[in-house]
């Protein structure tokens, strides 16, 4: 080889390293699309961050209406309304319905398995209280993600004195 070439070669070979380097220094330095990548980035924490912010209220406001509706059905047993008394007898099964439309007029359907109404109770040791004892299986949206965000027990119960 002649020194011309070797000099030329010499030369081909500084301009891929300038090149290499100029590409690697304007990679770095290209702020083109950041926007995007930081949004792909902060959307997915910030999005599961507002599911369990809107989950956790509805939980909150699913136990607030299961225990009106426990409230409302002990009321109803302990000042003897035509909603939980058939005839002037006491109705296990009209009280169920009662306290399934007041949980529905909350926009919850409560199955009837899941309420117990008893007439005549304790409650805190004193004798003589009709009670209501819900336990309803809250299911979340984000259950499909998470199976153990499904079925959450929210248990209730009130209690109102008998007015016999």
């Amino acid at each position: 080889m002649c020194s011309e070439t070797k000099h030329r070669v010499r030369e081909d070979r500084k301009g891929a390293d300038t090149m290499k380097n100029s590409r690697a220094r304007n990679f770095w330095s290209a702020v083109a699309g950041t926007a995007a990548i930081e949004f792909a980035i902060l959307s997915v924490p910030f999005a599961g961050v507002t599911t369990a912010a809107f989950e956790t209220a509805r939980a909150y406001w699913t136990l607030e209406a299961i225990q009106e509706s426990a409230t409302q059905g002990a009321r109803c047993i302990g000042i003897h309304t035509n909603s939980c008394y058939a005839s002037g007898t006491y109705s296990a099964s009209s009280t169920v319905a009662h306290v399934q439309n007041v949980a529905k007029s909350w926009g919850i359907d409560v199955p009837g398995n899941a309420i117990t109404a008893t007439q005549s109770t304790s409650c805190g040791n004193v004798p003589g209280f009709a009670e209501i004892r819900i336990s309803y299986p809250f299911s979340s949206v984000a259950g499909k993600l998470i199976p153990a965000l499904n079925n959450i027990p929210l248990s209730v119960s009130s209690c109102f004195p008998n007015n016999a």
